[in-house]
Parts: structure tokens; sequence; C-alpha cells
């Protein structure tokens, strides 16, 4: 069996190409998975468990179908869609993880998480990221009407735009010293994250041990899946289908 780990979807009704490979994926190879790991930005932005339109319902029905088959489906909010809840996961059957997270991977200790709380370089970013996960403010936010939630997420998605491109690509990107922390306070060899959308395994050696951090990859020009299991790991992509007419 396989336990496979997927993070930056960026799911949007605008990129049905996405939606598709996603659906697909989820019918297929989660149903014959021991878990599925989705590693937050399952959503280019989601604006709260109340979102009841036409795609967000979609993107509800598959995961209430995998979790139906007795696939336990494990979420770690990103910096997209921080604002997925309780509500959510009791409608789905998925269960909501802390930021970080310790689990077994068929013998091997790994922590997961989405893997923005690495790019401590990125102050901004950083200084944003405390502020909208103030307890307060999301609960405001929550209970605000629909309409000025979808206002102030459009500002806010424009000012992220605005925000990337001006900013150096190596500040965006994690902290090697962050890594080797948060790895130490966890005492893991393995880490698995996503966010920064740069696919690849990291082989490095802290004070003699050997480390792997295995980066996922985004869903913009194709799926990324992380395959594990008791003979190691798999980083693979799939193709969209509009790719392969």
């Amino acid at each position: 069996m396989t336990t496979l780990f997927i993070s930056d979807l960026h799911l949007t009704p605008s990129r049905p190409d996405i939606t598709e490979c996603f659906v697909t994926f989820m019918r297929t190879e989660a149903t014959k998975a021991d878990a599925l790991y989705v590693l937050g930005d399952l959503f280019e932005f989601w604006v709260g468990d109340d979102d009841k339109t036409p795609f967000a319902n979609q993107i509800r029905t598959e995961f209430q179908k995998l979790t139906k088959t007795g696939v336990p489906v494990y979420f770690i909010q990103g910096n997209r869609d921080f604002l997925l809840g309780k509500r959510f996961c009791k409608e789905t059957g998925i269960t909501l993880l802390d930021e970080v997270g310790l689990i077994d991977l068929y013998g091997t200790k790994a922590v997961i998480l989405h893997g923005d709380t690495l790019c401590t370089d990125d102050i901004d970013y950083q200084k944003f990221r405390k502020t909208v996960h103030q307890p307060w403010l999301q609960w405001l936010f929550n209970h605000i009407p629909w309409f000025i939630k979808k206002k102030i997420v459009s500002k806010v998605q424009s000012d992220i735009r605005d925000d990337k491109m001006s900013k150096p690509l190596d500040i965006m990107d994690v902290n090697q010293n962050e890594v080797e922390k948060v790895m130490s306070q966890n005492c893991v060899n393995l880490m698995i994250h996503g966010h920064t959308h740069r696919p690849n395994t990291h082989f490095f050696d802290v004070d003699g041990v050997k480390k792997t951090r295995i980066v996922l990859g985004d869903w913009y020009t194709q799926g990324s899946v992380l395959q594990v299991n008791s003979d190691g790991f798999d980083l693979q992509t799939r193709p969209f289908i509009q790719n392969l007419r």
C-alpha cells in the first residue's frame, strides 16, 4: 500500500484543467491509498466554510466520496486556505492537523507542514501571516456577509500578486537553518512540505546525520503527487488531460 501527499493545487473555477486532474486522482489512485495528506493551498483562495457555490460543493463531494470508502484524509492549512476549518472537515470527513505534524511512514518518522513558516527570510510575509492567523480576526471575518468577504479576498489576492512580483525569488524559498531547526525539534530525518512550488528532493547532513527534505510541486501545468511506501518514496507528475490531446 501507499501513502499519498499533494499540495498547492490552487483549485479555482477558472482552471477546470486542474480540477479535472484532481477529480481523476481522487477517484482512481487515492481510493487505493493507505492515506491521503493535503499539505495546504488546495484552493486558490478559500473564503470560508460557508462557501456553498457549485465549485466548492464539487470539491466537498470528492472528499466525501473518498473518506466514505475508508481512506483517511488529513489536511494542513496553507497560506491560501487558512480559513478552512472544522465545518468543512465535518462535512467531508477529513481531519484537520496542526500546522506542523509528526507522522509515522512505514517505520520512518516524518515532519509535515505546508512550508510557508520555513520562509523566514520573507519578513513581510511572516508579519502578514501572523496577523491573519489571529483567532479574533478570523472569527470576525467568518461573521461578515459573503459579498464583503469576496471583496476583501479580491483585494488580498491582488496584493499577493503585486508583492510576489517585487520580491527576489530567494527570499520566498525556505531558510535552511529553519528547516534544520524544525527537524531537530521533532527529532526526525525526513521533512515533507509544499508552498515554494519548487519540487525536489534535498539531501543534506546535520552533525553527520543524513537528512531528507521533499518538496511537493504545484499543479499549475501538471499534477504533482508524492507516493510513499515501505520501499521508499517517489515524487511524480500527472499530466492534465488537455496536454494529452
